[in-house]
């Protein structure tokens, strides 16, 4: 993955005057050593400048850690922290932030060794919110060195996306597809996340494909898709034009990403594009999606947005499904009922044409837009990848800015079972669990669209976490909730 950030955390201990110092220095040389054991010592920056006591020691610790190229920052409350100090230097930094706080070690060091931080984080909590700042703050933020180390190695995924975000152009072509309302959402809310946004005609990406045409690098582009589908390259004349597809879209992200360091396409696909293309791109958005690059179908912003958020956490691929179809009582009953601890309710079918990256298929082959092959010649329509999604744990999430230009998410933790679809696309069959209520009094009670964004596997908490930091209101962020816990629109004698 080229397109997402290396995070690099700085830590700076704090220490109130009136507590002994050493406390906080030699708490926070364990973390680091605790961290340095467990996890990868490069993620870590230990900032030996100073311990932070005073607004003077803040600034030096902040010319230290940018120095030394950090991008996000862990206040670390050895003891209890000067409250001011500690929160002007998360004001002042420019990146993601969190605190921790040490627990005391001993029964027998309450005295002289006692640091208090657990009460210092209350304070911190409070200045943070004085000063309009925003900071991370874990479930249960106190601990000892290996559980501070963990709390660390948590927040990564989390300040991947933050920073992501804060550097991140998404480049759109078209105006959506005709009856497609619900992929629209007002750009407001992209400038308020710190994201760009550069939108194009498909005209512009339809003269810019022309002027591909011989581009010498296409034989070995096709060379390589057909190393990937392998037994798959059921439409092997096709290759050359996706090829240079392939190429004019990453020459269109060089030229076009400006300043800004990462970048996600929302596409055009449909419906002049196979006529005036001579295929359909999916193929191509499963390849670049697979290599960071997350390319959403029918010009939907904030699904590639959402792409780009689970790419950062998971750090792999990810895809944009149709959340699209029923399963059949009698397949459930052949295949499900009894084998696996879900209702009829709790799977659907999460569908879309061809998107999906081939290593996330339990087995993939080039073949042509079935859908659109109703209305189109068939040869127009190549260029999709087909096959079953793997089998195995899934988070289904979105970030979307509401019609009244309000930030709104959802997140729910369930697996693609391993259960063939007897179906086209790049398709699984899906389970969630209530996913039959969330169905209702989350995805239709809060109007969101069908495109869904599937990170494989559970990134429940950071992508929650993520959410929270980056301003979209807890009430605002759905879930699957567990039997017994009533949404707020549910009838409770239903």
């Amino acid at each position: 993955m080229n397109n997402i950030p290396k995070v690099k955390v700085g830590i700076v201990a704090v220490s109130r005057d009136c507590f002994p110092e050493p406390l906080s220095v030699n708490r926070r040389k364990a973390l680091v050593d605790a961290y340095a054991k467990k996890y990868d010592a490069a993620d870590i920056y230990e900032c030996p400048v100073c311990i932070v006591e005073s607004e003077i020691h803040m600034v030096q610790a902040l010319e230290d850690i940018k120095k030394a190229g950090c991008n996000a920052l862990c206040v670390y409350l050895g003891n209890f922290g000067p409250e001011i100090a500690e929160t002007l230097l998360a004001k002042h930094f420019d990146g993601p932030k969190m605190f921790v706080a040490a627990a005391e070690e001993s029964g027998d060091s309450l005295v002289g060794g006692r640091g208090d931080a657990y009460c210092g984080m209350l304070n911190a909590s409070y200045n943070l919110k004085l000063r309009n700042t925003k900071a991370y703050i874990p479930e249960y933020p106190v601990g000892d060195a290996e559980d501070c180390a963990d709390m660390i190695h948590e927040f990564l995924p989390i300040a991947r996306a933050v920073i992501g975000l804060s550097k991140l152009k998404i480049i759109s072509f078209g105006p959506r597809p005709l009856n497609f309302l619900a992929c629209n959402a007002p750009i407001q809310q992209l400038y308020n996340l710190g994201v760009e946004i550069e939108e194009n005609s498909e005209l512009d990406l339809f003269e810019a494909y022309n002027k591909h045409a011989g581009d010498p690098r296409i034989p070995e582009v096709v060379k390589d898709m057909e190393a990937e589908l392998g037994e798959g390259n059921m439409k092997p004349e096709i290759l050359p034009k996706l090829a240079q597809y392939e190429i004019t879209l990453l020459d269109w992200v060089e030229a076009h990403k400006g300043y800004r360091e990462y970048v996600t396409i929302a596409g055009k696909c449909w419906p002049a594009f196979q006529t005036q293309f001579g295929f359909v791109p999916c193929y191509v958005n499963s390849r670049l999606t697979g290599r960071g690059i997350p390319v959403s179908c029918e010009v939907d912003i904030y699904g590639a947005l959402s792409e780009f958020i689970g790419t950062c956490i998971s750090e792999d691929a990810v895809t944009l499904l149709d959340i699209n179809n029923s399963v059949p009582k009698d397949m459930y009953k052949e295949s499900i009922e009894g084998k696996f601890p879900y209702t009829l309710k709790d799977t659907f079918m999460g569908f879309h044409c061809g998107n999906t990256c081939s290593r996330k298929l339990a087995f993939c082959s080039m073949k042509y837009q079935f859908i659109m092959a109703r209305s189109l010649p068939e040869e127009v329509t190549q260029g999709t990848l087909e096959g079953d999604i793997a089998p195995g744990d899934i988070t289904f999430y979105r970030l979307q800015s509401t019609a009244d230009c309000k930030l709104r998410a959802y997140v729910a933790q369930g697996e693609v079972l391993p259960v063939a679809t007897k179906s086209f696309g790049s398709i699984g069959i899906f389970a969630i669990p209530e996913m039959g209520r969330f169905y209702r009094h989350v995805l239709i009670e809060k109007n969101y669209p069908h495109h869904g964004a599937v990170a494989f596997g559970h990134y429940g908490k950071a992508l929650y976490e993520v959410f929270k930091y980056i301003g979209v209101d807890v009430e605002e962020i759905g879930f699957n909730q567990p039997k017994g816990m009533l949404y707020k629109t549910e009838n409770p004698f239903a």
